[in-house]
């Protein structure tokens, strides 16, 4: 655990499954307060003590849950003033919502599916940036930024033109923010969390390898067990952001979760 999150306060879009559910769980037991939505309204159940139950999110502390398109800029505006308004302030920002798009060749994609997948992962990251920088432009002390990328970003997949493209996308306007926001406070990361088990990956591993020909290597590391937990993911992140050392990079990925049983 990071001991300098306690206290602090968390925003997670797409919170309510996955890797984003995993990271508000992780984020609620070390003491944060939090601002969580996702395209449904994310679940709480109340328990003493922060746990996941379910997939559902349990935390002790009563969080902001919204039920936002992230697409939406101004409902991610009227998201972040109620978080602001119960907790004061915004110390950490975790743009995780995302989408896998339409799977197989670029020409036969169906162009609505992939105008969506590029609408959440691009417009989505972009209107989420953009909040959170008016919030530490508008209150004293510095603020994090956490936009989840992807390894796709910078290595090309036949079959994943829609993906490869947004996370690249959140790779560079990532870079951007940093210039601007830097004389501000603002720290802005792109993070590559490495394989996360969720229904993501699933639905990679469940594609035929005439649509994705590297479905192979998933399924490989399924059933190896070689999988980044939500946890491992989440206090990589509190480190980055409240830690003591400051990343010098803007694009990280998070390191390989040694595999359970092996040495390492």
């Amino acid at each position: 655990m990071t001991p300098a999150a306690a206290g602090r306060v968390g925003v997670v879009t797409g919170a309510s499954r996955g890797l984003g559910a995993g990271l508000a769980v992780h984020f609620a037991g070390s003491g944060m307060h939090l601002g969580l939505c996702a395209r449904h309204r994310p679940i709480l159940a109340a328990r003493t003590r922060p746990t996941a139950h379910d997939g559902h999110i349990v935390a002790s502390e009563r969080p902001v849950l919204c039920a936002v398109d992230v697409t939406d800029r101004a409902a991610l505006e009227r998201f972040a003033a109620e978080v602001v308004a119960r907790f004061g302030r915004i110390d950490l920002w975790v743009n995780n919502a995302g989408l896998l798009g339409p799977i197989g060749p670029l020409r036969e994609a169906d162009p609505a599916e992939l105008a969506r997948t590029v609408d959440v992962n691009v417009t989505g990251v972009l209107n989420g940036t953009a909040v959170f920088a008016e919030h530490v432009r508008s209150r004293p002390g510095p603020g994090v930024l956490v936009n989840i990328s992807s390894g796709a970003g910078t290595k090309p997949y036949a079959g994943w033109a829609a993906y490869c493209a947004s996370k690249a996308a959140v790779d560079q306007l990532t870079r951007v923010v940093a210039m601007e926001e830097a004389d501000h406070g603002l720290r802005a990361y792109s993070v590559a969390p490495g394989l996360v088990d969720t229904d993501m990956q699933t639905a990679i591993r469940a594609t035929d390898e005439t649509s994705f020909p590297e479905v192979e290597r998933f399924r490989r590391a399924a059933a190896e067990h070689r999988f980044n937990s939500p946890a491992w993911v989440a206090e990589h992140i509190l480190a980055i952001a409240f830690g003591q050392q400051r990343p010098g990079a803007v694009t990280l990925r998070i390191p390989d979760q040694a595999v359970s049983g092996l040495a390492g």
